[in-house]
Parts: C-alpha cells; structure tokens; sequence
C-alpha cells in the first residue's frame, strides 16, 4: 500500500524525454568558459552560486550526463579543461580557481598549499584530491566517439596522475590510497569519520566544523607535505568508496592503455588486482557483511554504515558470495537502508543519521550517485528489479522536487542546492537501462 506522499510522487513521474531535456538545461544553463592568464577553461558549475568552481569529480560526472545526452564534444573540453593546470609531477586538484579566485569561505583558504594562497589573483588549484574518476570519464569518450586520437593525447596526463596518486597516497604500499581531509572524500561530512575527529555527539552540529577545519588548519601548518602529515596520523582515512574508483579506474585506465597498444597497461592492471584484494582483505567485515572505511597507521576499521558500505561489490575479484551477502543483507532487506526513495546515505538506524536539510551533509538524506553508481552493478548481475526500483525513485525524486543536490529518502522532499547538475546522472542511468532492454531484444 502506498502512502499518500508515494502516490503523489508516482504521479509526476516524468518521461525519459522531459527529463533529459531538462538535464540538458540544467547542465547547459551552469556551464561556464573563457580565458584566463593564458589559460582557457570550460567546465559546468555543479550549481550556480552555491558551487562555482570547476570540481574534480564533478566535472567527471557531467562527463556521464554529457555523453548520455550525446554531446562528446562538450565532454571533451570539460576534461581538457580539468587537467589544464596538472601539475608537473602529475597532481590535479580537487578544485580548479578559474574565474572566480576567491573560495567560497574563508576557512578553504586552508586547502591551498601557503604559497598559493600568495598567488589568489591567479588561476590556481587547491592541495587536496578527489575521488579518482577521470579514467573512466575519458573511457566513456572513448566508447561514445571511437577517437583513439583523444586517448593517445590524453593518456599521458592520465598516467602521470595516478602514478602520482600511487606513489603520493599510497603509504604503506598495500595498494590503498590514504584520504588526509574529509573533502577528499567528496563526502565532506561522512559519519565514518566522526570516530577520528572524537565526535561523538550523533547528530552533526557546530563541533563537528570546528573539528574538521582543525585537521584543514594541521595540513596547511605541515605545507602539505605528505610525509609529515602521514607521521601526525591527524586523519589517515582510506575510504571505501575512494579506494573502490581507483581500482575501477586503473582497470579502465589499463584498457585506454590496451586500445593504443600502450605497453603500462599489464602495470595499470596488476595495481587494480592489488587494490582489490587489499579492500577484501582489510576492508571488508564477514560478521557485519560490510566494508568499512579504515583509520591510521594500524588500518583500524571504522564501523558506521554508510551507503558506501555497498561499494565494493562492484569489484571484479570479491567473490561472488561476499557480494550477494552484502546486498542481501543491506540493499535488499530492511536493514537501515530500506526507505520510500533510496539509497540514504546513512543507515536509518545509525545515531547520526539525520534526513533533513543540514549543513552538514551526508548524514542520512539520498544523493543520486548512489542509485547510479550501484545500478550499473545491479543490472551487470542480473538484479534487474532492483536496479529499476533505484532507476524509478530518482525518477519520482526529480519529477516531485525537481534537480536538487540531496533529497528526503522517507518523504522526497528536495533540499541543499538547486539546479544541481549531479542529479542529471539519472540521464546515464536511463541510458544503461535502454541499452540493456536492446540487449535483451
């Protein structure tokens, strides 16, 4: 039986058509492009006002929207433009400072390197990375436009920065990359860390901010030198989800390798294998049928569930069985993650979970790269049922509240920022479910 709020939401429903076109108005209406001290950029602001820096992930992200809607060539100069200031030892940051050189709050000044706070009136990156996704992006061009040409130019730049990330991230040479800021996450907020700031209040408030822009304020005293900032062990977080897309992303990189004859690709491979078996081995919980994030030098496992407690079942090397255990327990039963518009991204049952309107983010309400990022799964599986159950309740989302950055996962009801361009994820969504009912012909 379903409530009256889940009958009205069933109701405005939109076709596939109106929501990719109003995808493609929302992505079109924040794009942003020029020229600057001998730079150009182009890329699309995640939403106006609220976000308007060109973001790492997120210029991914619109690379999947992009591509869905078939615009290869709007795809392309976004990457272009993600990797225009790459550094020469292969890092790029998770924000780029192009148009506007000023962060959105004062206290983000703590995420630039010191020298390049002394340098604001230049376009500049800021010192922290961001889930690793860029391989895939450019692998996506690759399948829409066959340009071997585009790989070829771009692979170097791509080898550079995961080599960086390999060399830089990962200290204790398991194949696990270390997080040193909750931002890098890209879930600034995650309740998984709360344990490693000593927050211990549930619910996120005033302390929590204070906590995290001290471990900003100890990176930005150390210069973001790596090496002092692991020694601290202030916050030395592998995160799941962050560790699940860089072993996707060497396998997706090793294949761009593959398609020029590139001789690293076997390299590229080989460290996914190693990723993976790392994450199964130190991650993953056979009691709980979870994988945690990990704090430390002692790889100590962080035990709140978050929806990224899914993530690694994406991952070719965990055995089938660990896989169907921790859907079956999490995903498919109610078991803290079973709400009228899934997936919340906190368990239902966790002290810190929150589904309404906060600051403070990722504490409990639904995002849409979650149904996104485990539909792709579900539907490789065969879990077609579920993967359109998640399918259509992004749909109901955005036809009741429209595109918004995070929803009510009990109600639907649309909060944080608006004409959020994340949320037209769901175009690749439908893609990949049209391709697979052409599959099925």
């Amino acid at each position: 039986m379903l409530s009256k709020q889940q009958e009205t939401s069933t109701q405005e429903v939109l076709s596939d058509q109106e929501i990719s076109t109003r995808a493609r108005e929302v992505l079109y209406k924040n794009m942003v492009s020029g020229r600057k001290d001998g730079f150009s950029y182009h890329y699309t602001k995640p939403s106006p006002g609220t976000y308007p820096f060109q973001y790492f992930w997120d210029t991914c992200f619109h690379v999947f929207v992009l591509t869905a809607l078939g615009d290869v060539r709007m795809a392309k100069k976004h990457m272009y433009s993600l990797f225009r200031m790459q550094r020469a030892d292969g890092f790029v940051g998770h924000m780029s400072y192009w148009k506007r050189l000023w962060p959105a709050r004062i206290t983000d000044l703590l995420q630039l390197r010191p020298r390049d706070v002394l340098r604001l009136n230049r376009p500049h990156m800021s010192a922290l990375v961001q889930p690793p996704i860029a391989a895939q992006a450019v692998l996506r061009i690759y399948r829409l436009s066959k340009d071997l040409t585009f790989v070829s130019e771009f692979l170097p730049k791509l080898k550079k920065y995961y080599r960086w990330l390999a060399e830089n991230r990962d200290f204790e040479q398991e194949g696990l990359l270390s997080i040193i800021s909750p931002y890098e996450s890209g879930m600034d907020w995650k309740a998984s860390f709360d344990p490693v700031l000593n927050y211990d209040k549930g619910e996120a408030g005033p302390a929590l901010f204070w906590k995290v822009l001290q471990v900003d304020g100890h990176n930005f005293r150390k210069k973001y030198v790596l090496a002092e900032i692991y020694k601290s062990n202030r916050f030395i977080v592998k995160d799941t989800a962050f560790n699940t897309i860089y072993a996707q992303n060497l396998e997706a990189l090793a294949h761009l390798c593959d398609l020029v004859e590139d001789e690293d690709g076997k390299q590229f491979r080989d460290q996914a294998e190693k990723t993976s078996k790392s994450i199964l081995r130190y991650m993953y919980d056979e009691q709980d049928e979870a994988f945690y994030d990990l704090h430390g030098h002692h790889f100590e496992k962080l035990r709140i569930r978050t929806a990224t407690v899914f993530f690694p079942v994406v991952l070719k090397s965990v055995p089938d069985k660990v896989c169907r255990n921790v859907l079956e327990r999490h995903l498919l039963h109610q078991d803290g993650f079973h709400v009228p518009f899934p997936l919340p991204s906190l368990s239902t049952d966790e002290p810190a979970f929150k589904p309404d309107e906060s600051l403070y983010i990722w504490r409990g309400p639904t995002w849409v790269v979650f149904n996104w990022f485990m539909q792709g799964y579900l539907l490789e599986k065969g879990y077609k049922q579920e993967a359109e159950a998640l399918l259509r309740s992004v749909k109901r989302l955005i036809g009741q509240s429209g595109f918004r950055e995070y929803y009510n996962p009990f109600t639907g009801e649309g909060y944080g920022a608006k004409d959020f361009t994340w949320s037209g994820l769901v175009v690749d969504m439908i893609d990949r479910q049209r391709r697979l009912r052409w599959n099925d012909l």
